[in-house]
Protein backbone atom coordinates (compact mmCIF):
# COMPACT_ATOMS: atom_id res chain seq x y z
CA UNK A 1 0.00 0.00 0.00
CA UNK A 2 2.54 2.42 1.00
CA UNK A 3 4.06 2.06 -2.79
CA UNK A 4 0.80 4.19 -3.81
CA UNK A 5 0.11 6.21 -0.62
CA UNK A 6 3.78 7.77 -0.97
CA UNK A 7 3.35 9.11 -4.57
CA UNK A 8 -0.19 10.19 -4.14
CA UNK A 9 1.04 12.45 -0.71
CA UNK A 10 3.74 13.89 -2.48
CA UNK A 11 1.50 14.81 -5.32
CA UNK A 12 -0.67 16.36 -3.15
CA UNK A 13 1.87 17.98 -1.05
CA UNK A 14 3.36 19.66 -4.38
CA UNK A 15 -0.23 20.57 -5.80
CA UNK A 16 -1.31 22.16 -2.28
CA UNK A 17 2.32 23.89 -1.55
CA UNK A 18 2.73 25.58 -5.54
CA UNK A 19 -0.90 26.60 -5.29
CA UNK A 20 0.00 28.07 -1.56
CA UNK A 21 2.62 30.24 -3.32
CA UNK A 22 0.07 31.74 -6.12
CA UNK A 23 -2.51 32.17 -3.91
CA UNK A 24 -0.30 34.19 -1.34
CA UNK A 25 0.75 36.19 -4.35
CA UNK A 26 -2.18 36.99 -5.62
CA UNK A 27 -4.94 36.76 -2.65
CA UNK A 28 -3.04 39.02 -0.10
CA UNK A 29 -2.73 41.89 -2.87
CA UNK A 30 -6.41 41.94 -3.15
CA UNK A 31 -7.38 41.80 -0.01
CA UNK A 32 -5.35 44.54 0.92
CA UNK A 33 -7.06 46.51 -1.78
CA UNK A 34 -10.70 45.45 -0.59
CA UNK A 35 -9.46 46.87 2.96
CA UNK A 36 -7.80 50.05 1.92
CA UNK A 37 -10.50 51.58 -0.84
CA UNK A 38 -13.45 50.79 1.64
CA UNK A 39 -15.18 53.29 3.03
CA UNK A 40 -13.32 55.86 5.47
CA UNK A 41 -10.22 54.00 5.01
CA UNK A 42 -6.86 54.94 3.09
CA UNK A 43 -7.60 54.75 -0.56
CA UNK A 44 -11.52 55.24 -0.27
CA UNK A 45 -12.42 54.24 -3.64
CA UNK A 46 -16.57 52.64 -2.99
CA UNK A 47 -17.25 52.05 -7.12
CA UNK A 48 -14.41 50.02 -6.92
CA UNK A 49 -14.53 48.01 -4.27
CA UNK A 50 -17.92 47.27 -5.05
CA UNK A 51 -16.90 45.69 -7.96
CA UNK A 52 -14.31 44.13 -6.69
CA UNK A 53 -16.66 42.52 -3.53
CA UNK A 54 -18.81 41.32 -6.22
CA UNK A 55 -16.45 39.82 -8.10
CA UNK A 56 -15.16 37.61 -5.08
CA UNK A 57 -17.96 37.11 -4.30
CA UNK A 58 -18.78 35.66 -7.27
CA UNK A 59 -15.79 33.35 -7.47
CA UNK A 60 -16.70 32.10 -3.73
CA UNK A 61 -20.32 31.16 -4.65
CA UNK A 62 -18.97 28.27 -7.09
CA UNK A 63 -18.62 25.02 -5.80
CA UNK A 64 -15.30 23.72 -6.73
CA UNK A 65 -16.01 20.87 -8.45
CA UNK A 66 -18.12 22.98 -11.06
CA UNK A 67 -15.43 25.49 -10.83
CA UNK A 68 -12.75 22.59 -11.91
CA UNK A 69 -15.28 21.83 -15.31
CA UNK A 70 -15.82 25.57 -15.69
CA UNK A 71 -12.08 26.20 -15.94
CA UNK A 72 -11.21 23.41 -18.44
CA UNK A 73 -10.58 25.61 -21.38
CA UNK A 74 -8.05 27.89 -19.34
CA UNK A 75 -6.67 25.67 -17.88
CA UNK A 76 -5.28 23.37 -20.59
CA UNK A 77 -4.23 27.52 -22.16
CA UNK A 78 -2.61 27.65 -19.26
CA UNK A 79 -0.66 24.11 -19.01
CA UNK A 80 -1.60 22.17 -22.19
CA UNK A 81 -3.83 20.27 -20.30
CA UNK A 82 -6.89 19.03 -17.99
CA UNK A 83 -5.43 16.55 -16.13
CA UNK A 84 -2.13 16.08 -13.91
CA UNK A 85 -1.26 17.81 -10.79
CA UNK A 86 -0.48 20.62 -12.89
CA UNK A 87 -3.33 21.06 -14.36
CA UNK A 88 -5.28 20.84 -10.84
CA UNK A 89 -3.42 23.45 -9.67
CA UNK A 90 -5.12 26.30 -11.69
CA UNK A 91 -8.83 25.68 -10.21
CA UNK A 92 -6.66 25.26 -6.77
CA UNK A 93 -5.47 28.95 -7.45
CA UNK A 94 -8.38 30.49 -8.74
CA UNK A 95 -10.64 28.74 -5.95
CA UNK A 96 -8.59 29.64 -3.30
CA UNK A 97 -7.62 34.04 -4.03
CA UNK A 98 -11.34 34.97 -3.74
CA UNK A 99 -11.49 33.02 -0.31
CA UNK A 100 -7.94 34.47 0.96
CA UNK A 101 -8.37 38.05 0.16
CA UNK A 102 -11.63 37.83 2.27
CA UNK A 103 -9.63 36.06 5.29
CA UNK A 104 -6.81 39.06 4.45
CA UNK A 105 -9.60 41.63 4.25
CA UNK A 106 -10.98 40.22 7.88
CA UNK A 107 -7.67 39.98 9.61
CA UNK A 108 -6.29 44.07 8.32
CA UNK A 109 -10.20 45.23 9.56
CA UNK A 110 -9.08 43.79 12.66
CA UNK A 111 -6.05 46.98 13.02
CA UNK A 112 -6.81 49.19 15.87
CA UNK A 113 -8.03 51.71 13.51
CA UNK A 114 -6.12 54.36 16.00
CA UNK A 115 -2.65 53.02 15.31
CA UNK A 116 -3.98 53.90 11.19
CA UNK A 117 -4.94 57.27 12.71
CA UNK A 118 -1.57 57.77 14.16
CA UNK A 119 0.26 57.03 11.03
CA UNK A 120 -1.41 58.81 8.95
CA UNK A 121 -0.75 61.91 11.56
CA UNK A 122 2.71 61.46 11.25
CA UNK A 123 2.78 62.11 7.15
CA UNK A 124 3.06 58.41 6.55
CA UNK A 125 1.90 56.99 2.56
CA UNK A 126 -0.54 54.82 2.21
CA UNK A 127 2.16 52.20 0.94
CA UNK A 128 4.29 52.46 4.29
CA UNK A 129 1.51 52.02 6.46
CA UNK A 130 0.48 49.12 4.89
CA UNK A 131 3.72 47.68 5.04
CA UNK A 132 4.72 48.66 8.31
CA UNK A 133 1.34 48.57 10.43
CA UNK A 134 -1.19 47.08 8.33
CA UNK A 135 0.74 43.94 7.86
CA UNK A 136 2.89 43.73 11.09
CA UNK A 137 -0.14 44.26 13.01
CA UNK A 138 -2.81 41.62 11.73
CA UNK A 139 0.26 39.23 11.12
CA UNK A 140 -1.09 36.49 13.91
CA UNK A 141 -4.31 36.69 12.33
CA UNK A 142 -3.15 36.85 8.92
CA UNK A 143 -1.01 33.38 9.76
CA UNK A 144 -4.23 31.79 11.13
CA UNK A 145 -6.16 32.58 7.91
CA UNK A 146 -3.12 31.08 6.23
CA UNK A 147 -3.20 27.88 7.82
CA UNK A 148 -6.66 27.84 7.17
CA UNK A 149 -6.81 28.62 3.48
CA UNK A 150 -4.25 25.57 3.00
CA UNK A 151 -6.29 23.14 4.70
CA UNK A 152 -9.08 23.99 2.42
CA UNK A 153 -6.37 23.92 -0.73
CA UNK A 154 -5.94 20.57 0.91
CA UNK A 155 -9.58 19.28 0.47
CA UNK A 156 -9.78 20.93 -2.58
CA UNK A 157 -6.89 19.14 -4.08
CA UNK A 158 -8.42 15.47 -2.68
CA UNK A 159 -11.35 16.72 -4.93
CA UNK A 160 -9.64 17.29 -7.94
CA UNK A 161 -9.12 13.88 -7.91
CA UNK A 162 -12.75 13.19 -9.46
CA UNK A 163 -10.89 14.53 -13.08
CA UNK A 164 -7.69 13.22 -12.72
CA UNK A 165 -5.94 15.86 -10.99
CA UNK A 166 -3.57 13.28 -9.37
CA UNK A 167 -2.85 12.91 -5.15
CA UNK A 168 -4.63 11.75 -2.50
CA UNK A 169 -7.93 12.23 -4.17
CA UNK A 170 -6.81 10.19 -7.41
CA UNK A 171 -6.05 7.47 -5.67
CA UNK A 172 -9.17 7.30 -3.24
CA UNK A 173 -11.38 7.66 -6.15
CA UNK A 174 -9.79 5.56 -8.59
CA UNK A 175 -8.30 2.14 -6.06
CA UNK A 176 -10.76 3.22 -3.26
CA UNK A 177 -13.99 3.64 -4.39
CA UNK A 178 -14.04 1.95 -8.45
CA UNK A 179 -12.24 -1.26 -7.01
CA UNK A 180 -14.06 -1.22 -3.44
CA UNK A 181 -10.95 -1.43 -1.87
CA UNK A 182 -11.96 -0.14 2.25
CA UNK A 183 -8.16 -0.47 3.43
CA UNK A 184 -7.17 2.27 0.67
CA UNK A 185 -10.21 4.49 1.54
CA UNK A 186 -9.59 4.18 5.36
CA UNK A 187 -5.89 5.00 4.69
CA UNK A 188 -6.71 8.18 2.58
CA UNK A 189 -8.36 9.09 5.19
CA UNK A 190 -6.16 9.15 7.89
CA UNK A 191 -3.49 10.52 5.72
CA UNK A 192 -5.76 13.50 5.20
CA UNK A 193 -6.79 14.13 9.12
CA UNK A 194 -3.48 13.80 9.85
CA UNK A 195 -2.08 16.16 7.52
CA UNK A 196 -4.61 18.74 8.59
CA UNK A 197 -3.67 18.43 12.30
CA UNK A 198 0.08 19.22 11.23
CA UNK A 199 -1.07 22.48 9.37
CA UNK A 200 -3.33 23.60 12.00
CA UNK A 201 -0.39 22.56 14.82
CA UNK A 202 2.07 24.70 12.58
CA UNK A 203 -0.19 27.07 11.94
CA UNK A 204 -1.04 27.54 15.79
CA UNK A 205 2.96 27.89 16.86
CA UNK A 206 3.79 30.10 14.33
CA UNK A 207 0.99 32.88 15.15
CA UNK A 208 1.69 32.44 19.13
CA UNK A 209 5.15 32.58 18.58
CA UNK A 210 4.55 36.08 16.67
CA UNK A 211 2.30 36.88 19.60
CA UNK A 212 5.21 36.29 22.21
CA UNK A 213 7.54 38.18 20.36
CA UNK A 214 5.32 41.44 20.29
CA UNK A 215 4.76 41.46 24.08
CA UNK A 216 8.60 41.41 25.00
Amino acid sequence: MMHLLLPATLETLYMVSIATVFTLLFGLPLGIVLVITSKGHLLERPKLNAVLSYVVNMARSLPFIILMIFVIPFTRLIVGSSIGTNAAIVPLVIAAIPFYARVVESAIHEVDGGVIEAATAMGARPSAIIRQVLIPEALPSLVLGTTITIINLLGYSAMAGTIGGGGIGDLAIRYGYHRFNTEIMFATIVLLIVLVQLIQACGNLIASQILKNRRR
